[in-house]
C-alpha cells in the first residue's frame, strides 16, 4: 500500500480511456460538457447549501423533521451525484466462474514449455510447475484439505514454495503464509487464530511449529509426492471461497488474519492483465514474502498470463542477480537505496511502487535512467486484495498521483455520519467493491467495526473503513492527508503501534510503554520505545522480550527509560514532549576498538551509516539500528572504499562487526 507523494493525489476514471473532466476550466465528463459536475458550479451549489435542501424528496422538510442537523445530507443532489456516482464508475466486465487456480491451470496448458520461474539458475516450465502443484495437492486432500480449510505454508524462498501454493488452492484450500523468522509465539498464535489444520513445510523448520502440528514434509515425503498423481481434480471450490489468509499488525496487542476470496483475486488479475504488457511480464521480480498481498499479484499476476517469475530473497538482490528483469514491484525507500547505490540493471524498464509515500523526486530519478520507461504507484490496504488504486507516473511531473480505483472499486471520503463530504473537505477514505475481503478470521466484532454497510450502491454492498484521512480536490482527484490512528508504514511493513506497545506492557519491569515512528535523521524512519519502568529494566532486555514475540521488523531500534510518561492536561500522552533517543538508548556493549584495516574501515563506515559516534568490534549492526536499506548503503560504501563485493544477506548472517569483517577478509582470500 503507497500513500503516495506530498501532494498525493488520485483521480478515478470510469471505463472509459478518456479523462474524467476535460475542457479548459476541468469541465465536462468523457469529453462531454456537464455543467452540473464542473467544479465552478459544484462552487456555486455549495454556496446555496446552508439555504436549501436538496431537490427530490430530500427537499421535503417533513423526510428530515426525526433527523438531527448534522445527519441532513451535506450535499446539493448534483454534487452527491459527481462524488458518489461519477467518480466511483470503474465497472468493468469480469469473467466468472475461474478460480485463481484454474487461470494458472489454463495458462499451463496454452504454454506448458514455456519458463514459469527461475531461481539461483535453476528453471522450471509451467508444466513442470502444474505436475508439482498436482502432486500436492492430491497429497493435501488425502489429509482432508479441501474448501474453507485452511493450510499453513512455512518454506524457504526456493522452488518449493510455488508449487505449495498453486497445490493448496489446488485442493480446494486457503492458504495462510507462515514466515519462519517469526517469533515461535506468533507462529503458534497465527495457526490457532486462523484455525490452521496442516502446515506444508520442512524439517528443518518443524521444530519451529507447535508440538504435535500436523505438517506436510517436502523434503522428507519427496519420493512420496512424486508417486502421487500429476493431473489437477475438481476439488469443488468456488469463487467465494476464501484463496488465502494474510496477517497484518494488530491494534489489539495481536496479530489479525484478513481472510480473501478467489473472486476478489480474480478481480485484480484481470485488472493486471490489463495493466502490465505481455513484455513486461516476460520477466518479473518475485522478491515480496508471501505474508505481505503484494505477492499475490506478483505471482498469480504472472503466471496467470504467461509471465516468467525470477525468484529472489528480497528486492535489495536485484543489484547482483545474474537474471535480466523487465518488471519490479517494491517499496519506494528499497528503490531509493537501489538509485543511490547504482543497483538497477538496465534490463528493468517498469517499477511498480507501493507500501509507502512515493516522493516525487524519487520518481523522476528512475525516470532519469535511460532504460526506466515506466514508474506506478500503489495504493490499497491487505482488506482491498492489495491494489486499491493505481496511478502511472509522468515523467517531468511536479506530484505523484494516488492514482484512479482499479477495477470494480469504489472510493468514498465521508464525514463522520458516513454521508458524502463536499469537494475540498477533509472527509475519512472508505473502500468498497469486488476486492473487498471477507473480514477477520475469528474476530466477528473487529471485522463489524471495520467493514460497514455501504450506503451508496445496490443493496447489501460494504465498504471498508480504512483509517486514512483525505479530501477530494476540484478536479476530483484524492489528498492523501494522513492516518487518523497510530498505524505507521515503515520501508513498506504496515505496523500498529499498539500492538508493540501491548507487548511491552507484558514485561513484568515496565508499567507504561509508547511507541514512536521517528525520522530524526531525514529519510531513516525508526521505531522507539519510551517505557515507564524499574531502574533495572535494560535494552538488551526489551529488545530481547520483544524479539522473541514480533517480527524483526517490528522490534524498535531504540529504547528509552523514563520515570514516567509525559502527560498533557487532559491525561493522555504528550508524545511531542517525548525525547530523541541518545546512544545509550540503542544499547551500549562495553567498547573494544576494530582490530586491523579491514574492522577499521567496516567501523567507520557502519559508524557514518547508522549515525554512530564509533563502532566497536562486537557491536551488531542493527541494534545500532541499522536495517536491510541502510546494509544495501554499505554495501555500496565498501566496494568503493575496499573494492570488496558482499550483500544485504551477509548482515543478517554475521551482524556483529568482526564476524561481519573476517567474512570480507574471508572472501577477498577466495577471490585472490
Amino acid at each position: 500500500m503507497s500513500t503516495g507523494g506530498n501532494e498525493t493525489s488520485h483521480r478515478r476514471n470510469g471505463s472509459s480511456a478518456e479523462p474524467l473532466l476535460s475542457g479548459a476550466d476541468g469541465c465536462g465528463h468523457a469529453g462531454e460538457q456537464n455543467p452540473s459536475a464542473c467544479p465552478a458550479a459544484l462552487e456555486s451549489d455549495r454556496a446555496r447549501v446552508d439555504l436549501t435542501l436538496p431537490s427530490g424528496d430530500e427537499g421535503d422538510p417533513s423526510v428530515h423533521e426525526h433527523q438531527s442537523v448534522e445527519r441532513l445530507p451535506l450535499l446539493p443532489e448534483a454534487e452527491h451525484r459527481f462524488v458518489v456516482e461519477e467518480l466511483d464508475a470503474t465497472d468493468r466486465p469480469c469473467p466468472a466462474g475461474p478460480c485463481v487456480h484454474e487461470l494458472f491451470h489454463a495458462q499451463a496448458a496454452r504454454t506448458p514449455d514455456a519458463v514459469a520461474l527461475v531461481w539461483q539458475g535453476e528453471r522450471m516450465t509451467y508444466a513442470e510447475l502444474e505436475r508439482r502443484a498436482n502432486r500436492i495437492a492430491h497429497a493435501l486432500r488425502r489429509r482432508g484439505a479441501g474448501p474453507e480449510v485452511r493450510v499453513g505454508i512455512c518454506l524457504p524462498r526456493t522452488l518449493d514454495l510455488v508449487p505449495a501454493m498453486l497445490g493448496v488452492l489446488g485442493a480446494g484450500a486457503a492458504y495462510v503464509p507462515l514466515d519462519p523468522a517469526y517469533p515461535r509465539e506468533r507462529l503458534d498464535y497465527m495457526l490457532e487464530d486462523a484455525a490452521v489444520s496442516l502446515v506444508i513445510t520442512e524439517s528443518s523448520l518443524a521444530d519451529r511449529l507447535p508440538e504435535g502440528a500436523a505438517t506436510l514434509l517436502l523434503d522428507r515425503e519427496r519420493d512420496a509426492l512424486a508417486s502421487e498423481p500429476d493431473t489437477a481434480f475438481a476439488s469443488g471450490v468456488v469463487p467465494e471461497n476464501l484463496s488465502h489468509v494474510i496477517f497484518t499488525s494488530g491494534s489489539t496487542g495481536r496479530p489479525k488474519g484478513v481472510m480473501i476470496r478467489h473472486s476478489s483475486v480474480v478481480v485484480l488479475l484481470h485488472w493486471l492483465r490489463e495493466t502490465i504488457t505481455d513484455a513486461e511480464r516476460a520477466s518479473v521480480l518475485f522478491s515480496t514474502s508471501i505474508n505481505f498481498d503484494v505477492s499475490v499479484a506478483e505471482i498469480f499476476g504472472t503466471l496467470s498470463w504467461g509471465g516468467k517469475l525470477v525468484l529472489v530473497e528480497n528486492a535489495l538482490e536485484l543489484a547482483t542477480l545474474d537474471e535480466p528483469v523487465v518488471h519490479v514491484s517494491m517499496v519506494p525507500s528499497a528503490a531509493a537505496e537501489l538509485l543511490l547505490s547504482g543497483g538497477i540493471p538496465a534490463s528493468v524498464r517498469t517499477m511498480n511502487l507501493g507500501g509507502e509515500a512515493l516522493p516525487n523526486a524519487l520518481a523522476q530519478g528512475l525516470y532519469a535512467l535511460p532504460t526506466v520507461e515506466k514508474v506506478g504507484n500503489l495504493y490499497g490496504p491487505t482488506e482491498d486484495t492489495t491494489y486499491s488504486t493505481y496511478s502511472l507516473v509522468e515523467r517531468g511531473a511536479e506530484r505523484v498521483l494516488v492514482g484512479s480505483p482499479v477495477a470494480n472499486t469504489q472510493a468514498y471520503v465521508l464525514d463522520a455520519h458516513l454521508q458524502p463530504v463536499p469537494v475540498g473537505a477533509e472527509g475519512e477514505l472508505y473502500l468498497a467493491g469486488d476486492g473487498l475481503s471477507r473480514g477477520y478470521a475469528n474476530h466477528p466484532g473487529m471485522t463489524a467495526e471495520r467493514y460497514l454497510p455501504c450506503p451508496f450502491g445496490a443493496p447489501g454492498g460494504r465498504m471498508y473503513r480504512v483509517m486514512d484521512r483525505a479530501r477530494l480536490r476540484p478536479g476530483g482527484e484524492l489528498e492523501y492527508l494522513g492516518r487518523t490512528d497510530y498505524q505507521v508504514k515503515i520501508r513498506g511493513f504496515r505496523i500498529e503501534l499498539g500492538e508493540i506497545e501491548a507487548r511491552l506492557g507484558e514485561h513484568p519491569e515496565v508499567r507504561a510503554a509508547v511507541v514512536l515512528a521517528r525520522e530524526d535523521v531525514p529519510g531513516d524512519t525508526r521505531l522507539v520505545a519510551y517505557v515507564a519502568g524499574d531502574e533495572t529494566v535494560s535494552v538488551d532486555g526489551l529488545r530481547a522480550h520483544l524479539a522473541e514475540r514480533l517480527p524483526a521488523y517490528m522490534v524498535p531500534a531504540a529504547y528509552v527509560r523514563l520515570d514516567a510518561l509525559p502527560l498533557t492536561p487532559n491525561g493522555k500522552v504528550d508524545r511531542k514532549a517525548l525525547p530523541a533517543p541518545e546512544g545509550e538508548a540503542f544499547g551500549i556493549r562495553a567498547y573494544e576498538a576494530p582490530v586491523g584495516p579491514v574492522e577499521e574501515a567496516v567501523a567507520a563506515i557502519w559508524a557514518e551509516v547508522v549515525g554512530a559516534e564509533r563502532v566497536g568490534r562486537g557491536d551488531d549492526f542493527f541494534e545500532l539500528g541499522g536495517h536491510s536499506l541502510l546494509a544495501v548503503r554499505v554495501v555500496s560504501r565498501l566496494r568503493q572504499a575496499l573494492g570488496v563485493e558482499t550483500s544485504a544477506r551477509d548482515f543478517f548472517d554475521r551482524p556483529v562487526l568482526a564476524d561481519f569483517a573476517a567474512g570480507l577478509r574471508t572472501a577477498a582470500r577466495a577471490d585472490a
